[in-house]
């Protein structure tokens, strides 16, 4: 099991995914947390971006994702994030969690997310 990591954390996007008609015509905030499993050894000693995943790319397709075609539930929003990372070959691992600040739940609370694993 890998070690090393790569860790972005509090990715802003506006988005369109819930399950009621109100959240699909204005959206609301998403936010996510990703962590990346690899092995780093070789950008270590290259010092090249090449021999790891640039997280600036990486960044723009997450947001890309959090804004484009909409779903039901964070746990498929979640899926498709964890898709785009295991895209990159270096990558052994990943945890995205999905954060919902304004999930219309109701009642006061601190934070909605649905945090997923998945390897290759």
């Amino acid at each position: 099991m890998t070690r090393d990591r790569i860790v972005l954390r509090g990715l802003r996007a506006h988005g369109y995914h819930g399950v009621y008609p109100e959240e699909r015509t204005s959206g609301q905030p998403f936010v996510v947390d990703v962590v990346l499993g690899l092995d780093l050894a070789g950008a270590g000693r290259s010092d090249d971006v090449g021999d790891t995943v640039h997280y600036g790319e990486l960044a723009q397709r997450i947001v890309a994702v959090v804004e484009g075609d909409p779903v039901n539930l964070l746990e498929t929003l979640a899926a498709r994030l964890a898709e785009v990372c295991l895209a990159y070959p270096s990558v052994e691992e990943v945890e995205v969690t999905v954060h919902k600040p304004e999930a219309p739940v109701g009642v006061p609370f601190e934070d909605v997310a649905v945090t997923i694993v998945r390897s290759r």
